[in-house]
């Protein structure tokens, strides 16, 4: 009776079916998936924009941390899961109605909707957790996920807690995250079980490379939707229009950074090696969340840079304006050292002139006109070196 249950629920056809090294293709409900987190992305900018201090700043990442971990180990599921299967087709329409929710909850999450934001992440993850172990029933990845599963329950109590008791809310969020972000390096360990070593998951890479390349357009695309939704209210000064001429050379620069230089890397590295599971848990998972986040953060430093185009910034606009592509560069960072075994060391000494920059612009009260373009001088070096590199190594 179970096992009919099962069948018709969570049948193991709905895993993808795929020949020797053949790459799964993302499909469109992967896609649809996605269209959530144009929102998600979207609120998760504008509380930063709105809670520009070091309390807000702190709310602001673990929120991201939290969007951006659900995101992520949706993209591992549909890497076994076909979404075009009707049993997986529901699940993803389960988890897209939780993004939802999240993102819905983000303005209020650390106050009247606290509870709906951490219901529908604990909901998504255990019951993500939970199909997997099951359509994989009988098999070491469904003891894998198994043991995913229980880490996701100890910070799931974390979650709910920190939803009941408002005065530890932060506190209890960030521990929470902190074990999210820990299992996977522990193994998803459990006392007397042991630990998931890392090639019992067989990960495709090139599949989940493509889906992170997608939400990193999509983080790109708040920057255009912010920039874009300035103008429209401002008057079109001379200033206004230098400033949005930068900002948008700004996006440029990133765009290029990621898709002419880091993602060929992660391509060619993917092409070639066979520990894929290491790969995209250190270079994507991780390294790619801190320049997705990198994105976001830039988004919300470009809008304040076109606000106050010919007016001093004041210094949490300042350190938002930096702290976007210096996050993004140690992301980058990050990444090459995953996929190519090296350090970009122009990438480092970028971060630091970023640095400088946005120390001399809260002691100068430099303008947000020159503080913006002090920003882009920097990625277009950066991006200049990077191209020459390319074109000399062929």
């Amino acid at each position: 009776m179970t096992d009919t249950i099962l069948h018709r629920i969570v049948p193991t056809t709905a895993l993808r079916q795929l020949d020797g090294g053949e790459t799964p293709h993302v499909t469109n409900m992967e896609l649809f998936f996605d269209l959530v987190y144009v929102f998600a992305i979207i609120q998760l900018s504008h509380y930063l924009l709105s809670h520009q201090t070091a309390t807000g700043a702190m709310e602001s990442v673990t929120l991201f941390a939290a969007v951006w971990w659900a995101w992520n180990y949706t993209a591992w599921a549909t890497n076994w899961v076909n979404p075009d299967h009707h049993s997986g087709r529901t699940l993803m329409i389960l988890l897209i109605a939780c993004a939802l929710a999240m993102a819905v909850a983000m303005p209020s999450a650390y106050t009247d909707k606290a509870s709906l934001f951490a219901g529908a992440y604990v909901t998504m993850a255990l019951v993500r957790a939970i199909y997997m172990a099951l359509v994989f029933r009988g098999t070491r990845m469904g003891r894998n996920y198994a043991q995913l599963g229980c880490w996701s329950t100890f910070s799931s109590i974390l979650w709910i807690a920190g939803a009941i008791v408002p005065e530890h809310r932060l506190t209890l969020w960030v521990v929470a995250v902190l074990i999210d972000y820990s299992a996977p390096y522990f193994g998803f360990w459990l006392p007397r079980i042991g630990a998931t070593p890392m090639d019992t998951w067989p990960l495709r890479g090139l599949h989940l490379l493509e889906r992170n390349q997608q939400v990193f357009i999509i983080a790109l695309g708040e920057s255009i939707l912010l920039l874009g939704g300035l103008l429209t209210e401002r008057e079109l000064t001379p200033d206004v229009i230098t400033a949005s001429a930068i900002g948008f050379l700004m996006i440029v620069s990133l765009w290029w950074l990621y898709f002419v230089h880091a993602t060929e890397t992660g391509e060619s590295r993917f092409s070639s090696a066979s520990d894929h599971t290491r790969l995209a848990r250190s270079g994507l998972a991780y390294a790619h969340g801190i320049m997705v986040c990198g994105a976001i953060t830039m988004a919300v430093g470009i809008e304040e840079i076109v606000a106050h185009p010919s007016t001093a910034i004041h210094l949490p606009a300042v350190v938002i304006a930096t702290a976007g592509p210096i996050l993004f560069l140690v992301g980058g960072m990050l990444f090459f050292r995953v996929m190519a075994q090296r350090i970009p060391w122009i990438y480092g000494i970028a971060a630091m002139l970023l640095v400088a920059l946005g120390f001399l612009a809260s002691v100068l009260h430099l303008s947000g006109l020159i503080i913006g373009a002090g920003i882009l001088l920097i990625l277009l070096t950066v991006t200049t070196f990077m191209q020459l590199i390319c074109e000399r190594n062929g």
